[in-house]
């Protein structure tokens, strides 16, 4: 019987055709993702990816391999949910970013009602530091949202860059004050975009704030201004914006799952690992994270 855990390594590489990209999605070190893999291949007993020093691609049996990974993975959730001891049942108060909502989590969540009929399951939309307060004021359960890449608060289920997004025909000269397109406070993307535009020492203004997302993509669609999201996440009609705007580097983000002291468990680790599975079966292409374990930290 093929390892979950090396099972789920794989479909990561096969998804990011990179090591060290699969690395930084599940949390892990490239050594031992090649290590995952190199073990997969031993008990397959034949290559599954061809790789050189400029790019990684899949081999004929590793391209079957994607499709027994995911069945298998698939047996293995179905054959848990099946000899579950009993109905998870209760309340949960879900908190989820607004860059994630319009995402895959929308199946997620169906899927899991639909499996836990007996949770009284109740979302909640909002900007990640606001999700944070909430959860620290026992508001919410569970919180679905970013941190700032390399603090320890949450269980991380991928990591991503901030990049700089943009209409395709933005213009924007390099001494230009740059125009903004933000969340309000306190939106940790918004803060990432006013320190690196402050050490750089570029100037800016506010051209659009917005609560959510929808209205931020419209006024960047609308050539307003520029505005700093998730890599894995960019909504159709934008793009990332010119090098010849010369805006500087954004740093990276990492998307977590936590938990208030106290929430039910049962309720709380079938939603983690509704989640977390999601990825696991279909890799992290935009918008779906890598599984790393079902599990979530207290916040």
């Amino acid at each position: 019987m093929y390892e979950p855990t090396q099972l789920r390594t794989f479909l990561a590489v096969a998804q990011a055709l990179s090591f060290t990209r699969a690395a930084a999605r599940l949390g892990l070190r490239q050594s031992t993702v090649s290590q995952h893999v190199r073990r997969l291949e031993d008990e397959v007993g034949r290559p599954l990816f061809l790789r050189d020093t400029h790019r990684v691609s899949l081999t004929v049996d590793g391209e079957a391999m994607v499709t027994f990974a995911r069945d298998i993975l698939d047996a293995g959730d179905r054959a848990r949910r099946y000899f579950c001891t009993g109905p998870v049942r209760g309340r949960l108060r879900l908190g989820v970013s607004d860059d994630l909502i319009s995402t895959h989590l929308p199946r997620v969540l169906r899927d899991f009602r639909h499996r836990h009929p007996l949770v009284d399951l109740e979302l909640t939309v909002d900007l990640s530091g606001t999700l944070h307060q909430r959860l620290d004021d026992q508001e919410l359960d569970v919180v679905f949202a970013k941190r700032v890449a390399g603090q320890s608060r949450g269980r991380m289920v991928w990591r991503d860059r901030l990049i700089w997004l943009a209409a395709p025909d933005h213009r924007l000269g390099a001494d230009e004050p740059v125009p903004l397109v933000v969340y309000p406070p306190p939106s940790i993307s918004r803060a990432q975009a006013l320190d690196a535009l402050a050490s750089a020492g570029r100037t800016w203004q506010l051209t659009c704030t917005s609560t959510s997302l929808g209205g931020l993509v419209a006024a960047t669609r609308a050539g307003l201004g520029v505005m700093a999201h998730s890599a894995e996440l960019v909504p159709p009609g934008l793009v990332p914006a010119p090098v010849g705007h010369r805006l500087p580097p954004l740093g990276e983000v990492e998307f977590v799952l936590l938990r208030r002291d106290g929430a039910p468990p049962e309720t709380v680790t079938a939603l983690a690992e509704a989640i977390l599975t999601a990825g696991a079966r279909t890799g992290p292409p935009p918008g779906r994270p890598a599984r790393l374990e079902a599990g979530v930290e207290h916040g």
